[in-house]
């Protein structure tokens, strides 16, 4: 457990140097830049070696399936309590989707490995490519639907170049289109600049947010639902299902993780509220690393 805090710390080093930047050089660091870098150039990198590094196969692809599906079933009944709590569109359009895009991929596969070893690699791998498919699809409409017109919401989906990278890494693998080495580390590089870059950006939202600006009502009900309500109907949907107590697991464990750094570019690039949605990731984060030790403890327990 200790290892797995460090690893997490590491990674967050550079939020710290996003925030050094920004505090440093003020308005001549612009975030908005940023998020047009990151989202336009360096997502799809991320995606497509995503792909490189495990080879699907038909007994894998149930797991990310199951996965969307909790989302799905979940997801329509908050965005119904969204409306009933939030009377401001883009506080509604928060409550709804930044619950459900999870950090599971800097967060996620790491600590899927000190929970349950380097068998749940394949396992946090698909997922996390599921999960793009949630912020680049589900996670830039409601979004959108923060700042913009149903139409107008539905293009931005189609502008945001991961999806057809993602259509492309998919047939590539699939089709098990040969890639040299050279090519490989061509991706990862884009990806690990991504990944980078991702943590920047947060640094940079975090210089100069203050979080007493945070609706309290934003605030309880994004946190309950992420650490509450999410893992309560996962293990009950789950305990339905036939699947191993050991994928239950990973999937159980994938959809506790605090939100990710993805809903900052969605939020800044539609303006819908970026400062609170970096606030909710700060204490997101900060409130699950005391949660790791229950978690653990269920893991083992339940699903071990």
């Amino acid at each position: 457990m200790i290892e797995t805090l460090m690893s997490i710390l590491f990674v967050y080093v550079f939020i710290l140097l996003g925030y050094m930047a920004k505090r440093i050089f003020k308005e001549e660091m612009n975030p908005k830049t940023l998020t047009l870098m990151s989202v336009y150039f360096l997502q799809p990198f991320v995606t497509i070696w995503g792909f490189s590094t495990a080879r699907l196969h038909s007994e894998h692809l149930y797991v990310p399936l199951i996965y969307l599906a909790i989302i799905l079933l979940l997801l329509f009944p908050t965005i119904l309590l969204g409306k009933a709590l939030f009377s401001d569109p883009k506080e509604r359009a928060i409550f709804s989707i930044a619950g459900f895009v999870g950090n599971t991929g800097n967060i996620g596969i790491p600590l899927g490995i000190a929970l349950f070893g380097e068998a749940s690699v394949i396992y946090t791998t698909l997922i996390n490519i599921a999960n793009v498919f949630v912020v680049y699809i589900i996670g830039v409409y409601i979004y959108s639907r923060g700042s913009f017109s149903i139409k107008e919401s539905l293009l931005n989906i189609i502008r945001i170049p991961i999806i057809p990278a993602s259509i492309v890494a998919i047939l590539i693998n699939i089709y098990e289109v040969p890639l040299s080495t050279e090519i490989i580390e061509f991706f990862k590089m884009g990806a690990y600049a991504g990944i980078v870059l991702q943590l920047f950006l947060l640094g940079t939202f975090l210089q100069g947010i203050c979080i007493k600006e945070l609706h309290p009502k934003l605030f309880i009900g994004t946190i309950s639902q992420k650490f509450i309500i999410v893992p309560l109907a996962t293990a009950l949907i789950l305990s339905l299902t036939d699947l191993p107590l050991f994928v239950q697991g990973v999937i159980f464990m994938e959809m506790m993780v605090p939100l990710a750094v993805a809903n900052i570019n969605l939020a800044s690039l539609y303006d819908c509220k970026p400062k609170d949605v970096t606030s909710l990731i700060l204490l997101s984060t900060l409130l699950f690393m005391p949660l790791l030790f229950g978690l653990s403890y269920v893991i083992n327990h339940y699903y071990l």
